[in-house]
């Protein structure tokens, strides 16, 4: 496997993908049956040397879902460098999602945005393949469910933000790296409870530094619990590399909070 880093991202100039089996300490590919696509459907999984996939009384263990960017795969951004060493270190299961193609944008786009052989709902297909893998992650081993973390890089940046944002109730925390997203940030009043780690290069010519700055603005006025790395002459691709000791740092830090309700008002 050679590894070659383009200004899209991490590029695998041969892949050897690893067979559909349940081993821990080493990269796994695996398939199900999307069936909304009507095709099966690739993601990678990692579990860590100390899970015993044979002991279902085990310690249950956090997991991260990792989405990759535009043009990219399951395969690459699971090895990002240091991303399997972190989850091994510090006892996580990663499970990265193809988010049904290179280019569908995790539904934050949309629905639609399918172009020539796309299908037209490529957005509804790209959310609904993280979703189902995610659930078949937790159906399958023992997942701490207060534990469960999404990060994305890129295009997957703007998939943490748009999941987060719909499923404000099932994440632990959020960890956009440079995020491509195309909406305003004043949705963050939805999860003012999620913890949220932000890196973003200041010199990064595909995804601009405004846009996270806007984002970290809001989550300030806000009051959430935040962590924003800014890279000095970061640019789109290493500080995703360079940060993911950080990342992994902030999620020990946060567990699932309690989504807060208002109460309604008093009858007098």
């Amino acid at each position: 496997m050679i590894l070659a880093l383009t200004a899209s991202g991490l590029v695998l100039a041969t892949t050897s993908p690893a067979p559909a089996q349940t081993e821990t300490g080493r990269i796994l590919t695996r398939k199900y049956d999307f069936k909304e696509a009507g095709k099966e459907m690739q993601y990678t999984l990692y579990l860590p040397k100390k899970y015993d996939p044979k002991n279902d009384k085990q310690a249950k263990f956090p997991l991260i879902v990792a989405l990759h960017g535009l043009r990219s795969n399951p395969q690459q951004i699971i090895r990002y460098p240091g991303l399997t060493k972190q989850a091994e270190q510090h006892g996580y299961i990663v499970v990265a999602p193809m988010g049904y193609n290179s280019r569908g944008w995790y539904g934050s786009r949309g629905k639609g945005g399918g172009r020539g052989s796309d299908p037209k709902n490529l957005g509804e297909l790209s959310e609904k393949d993280v979703m189902n893998v995610l659930e078949i992650t937790r159906k399958e081993f023992n997942i701490d469910e207060n534990r469960i973390y999404l990060m994305g890089h890129s295009m997957g940046g703007g998939g943490a933000w748009h999941l987060g944002i719909k499923h404000p109730n099932l994440w632990a925390g959020l960890a956009p790296i440079a995020p491509a997203i195309y909406r305003r940030p004043d949705e963050l009043e939805k999860i003012k409870h999620i913890p949220v780690i932000v890196v973003q290069g200041d010199k990064d010519r595909l995804v601009p530094v405004a846009g996270a700055r806007r984002w970290v603005a809001k989550m300030k006025e806000l009051g959430m619990t935040h962590k924003y790395i800014e890279v000095k002459d970061g640019g789109h691709v290493k500080v995703a590399f360079e940060n993911i000791p950080k990342i992994f740092e902030f999620f020990n830090q946060h567990k699932k909070q309690a989504k807060v309700k208002t109460q309604p008002a008093k009858q007098l």
